[in-house]
């Protein structure tokens, strides 16, 4: 429910912290690598002693549901569904029902899941209904990426080195999750390891566009691209994905969702199949801006089991900073917003220029928004380039030495990757690991200098320095496939993020669309016909 409130004198999270502090931090993080960081210096300002956060049962994480999404409860946003369940006007069970029907009619088509666990999702919510209602995530369906260690539920990561693997605990943001009440329907098919669009280990694609589930070979986003497709196509309320290289932002844009990426250390990684020990970000992937807002609450926070966690900002009020504020019946941002737009962002004639020059101009006629132009940081394309960025590598290979040494063939079509990692020298190593720094201090200079948020092209340059961005729709090209933007933000900014975003969706449609329902196919045997990525294709993608 929107608030007609003007906004509080509270500043976001960005105006109270030392920039120079997240650097350092940063910089402590690289030198360690996989080492113990118990002496990580504190990236928060004085006041951090009480690292309280708001609750989930926050009032304006409860929304009205519109008529439409009554009719047919996988309509309902989260928080809409929380709204119902609060007010008794559908039960988790109920709720939990619809979504397994809808993944038994159209999963087939979609393959977004590799595990459906329809009766232990039963069982919760069954239990469910007999708590005291916990929060906005109570009785809420979800859909886990397949990375996410999950207790006594195969956790494969889609990879041959973990096909049998069942872990005995939750990772944190699981664990989390269920704490706050919401209930996992399953396993989100997702890239070989994380490297990928979601294939087999063996290359052959799986996971299609739910927008496009007609051709397969229209990229559907990166390596969480099973729960975006869960997401989009209504077989889950929202779900979680991890991002090294634009796994978050990218499905989001590719299908019409709303797609969280926070700050390195936000949520912890405790529990997660590791890709890239300073690169690897959990966050939520929603329908909107106040969804991502109710994940991201329960996902974050201090982890005991994950230093990079520790000494950080309170999680601030997340869920306030995503409810639009309006003034007479105008929306206005809720803090003051100078929104950066780098060079050519929306040059030339295509769809995606025209849907982004529109995007500006809905944004410059919303109140407390001033667009900025900003240039590229000295030397970006270098220090953005692969000569850099690939010095992540190491980090992927380092964790699996072991099977590196022993059978290749584990890899399966992401193979190259691990082996460029395994195989580059520790000069090139430390002098990437100081140009990530470099990039980063030029960022926080030269672009934010002048800026609040930035409008970006692509989301890789915020992986590798660990700052905040947030992926959401803006419109459609001229045959049906979703476009979306991403804007970045400084560190630990996820509350100025969702602000900008909530006020533009409450200006716009795009997220309201959803995509047609494919033929209902009863085997994965009338799905499409799908395609292979190569070994080759799998290096490129993932780098």
């Amino acid at each position: 429910m929107t608030t007609t409130d003007e906004p509080s004198g509270d500043q976001p999270l960005d105006r109270t912290f030392d920039r120079r502090a997240f650097l350092a931090r940063a910089a402590a993080v690289s030198a360690v690598g996989t080492a113990a960081l118990s002496a990580l210096p504190s990236a928060a300002w004085a006041s951090d002693k009480d690292r309280d956060r708001p609750g989930l049962d926050d009032g304006n994480a409860y929304v009205k549901p519109r008529p439409e999404a009554i009719a047919d409860p996988t309509e309902l946003t989260l928080a809409e569904a929380a709204w119902m369940i609060r007010n008794r006007k559908i039960s988790p069970l109920e709720l939990t029902e619809a979504y397994l029907a809808r993944i038994a009619a159209y999963d087939a088509t979609y393959q977004a899941f590799n595990t459906v666990l329809a009766d232990a999702a039963r069982e919760a919510a069954r239990a469910a209904a007999k708590r005291p209602n916990r929060g906005a995530l109570h009785g809420i369906p979800l859909a886990i990426k397949d990375n996410y260690y999950t207790a006594g539920v195969r956790t494969t990561a889609n990879s041959f080195l973990f096909q049998d693997f069942v872990p005995t605990f939750d990772a944190t943001p699981v664990a989390n999750l269920k704490a706050a009440g919401a209930i996992v329907l399953g396993k989100t098919q997702m890239g070989p390891l994380a490297t990928t669009r979601a294939t087999t280990p063996a290359g052959v694609i799986t996971t299609v566009n739910a927008w496009t589930p007609d051709r397969p070979n229209v990229d559907p986003g990166g390596s969480s691209t099973g729960t975006a497709t869960s997401v989009a196509g209504r077989m889950a309320a929202s779900g979680t994905g991890t991002q090294t290289g634009g796994s978050i932002t990218a499905p989001s844009n590719a299908q019409n969702l709303t797609g969280l990426k926070p700050t390195m250390g936000r949520v912890s990684l405790h529990g997660i199949i590791p890709l890239s020990y300073t690169r690897d970000h959990p966050g939520p992937l929603a329908r909107d801006a106040k969804d991502a807002a109710i994940m991201l609450t329960a996902m974050a926070g201090e982890d005991q089991n994950d230093p990079r966690t520790q000494g950080l900002p309170k999680v601030p009020d997340l869920i306030n900073a995503a409810t639009p504020v309006y003034s007479g019946n105008r929306v206005k941002l809720r803090w003051n917003t100078r929104i950066g737009v780098l060079p050519g962002y929306a040059d030339g004639t295509s769809a995606t220029a025209l849907a982004r020059r529109a995007f500006l101009a809905a944004m410059a006629g919303i109140r407390g928004a001033t667009l900025v132009d900003v240039p590229f940081p000295a030397d970006w394309s270098l220090l953005t380039g692969n000569d850099f960025n690939n010095v992540r590598l190491p980090e992927r290979s380092e964790p699996f030495m072991p099977y590196l040494r022993s059978d290749l063939r584990g890899f399966g079509v992401s193979v190259i990757g691990w082996l460029q990692g395994a195989t580059m020298g520790s000069n090139e190593y430390i002098t990437g690991q100081r140009a990530k720094l470099l990039l980063l201090e030029r960022v926080l200079d030269q672009i934010f200098g002048s800026c609040d948020v930035v409008v970006q092209t692509s989301p890789t340059p915020f992986d590798s320095i660990g700052l905040p961005e947030i992926g959401f729709p803006i419109g459609f090209t001229a045959t049906g496939e979703p476009i979306g933007t991403i804007l970045g933000g400084l560190p630990y900014a996820e509350d100025r993020l969702l602000s900008v975003v909530a006020a533009y969706q409450a200006v716009s449609d795009w997220h309201w669309r959803r995509p047609p329902d494919p033929a209902p196919a009863q085997a994965r045997a009338a799905a499409p016909e799908r395609g292979r990525v190569t070994a080759e294709e799998a290096a490129e993608q993932s780098q």
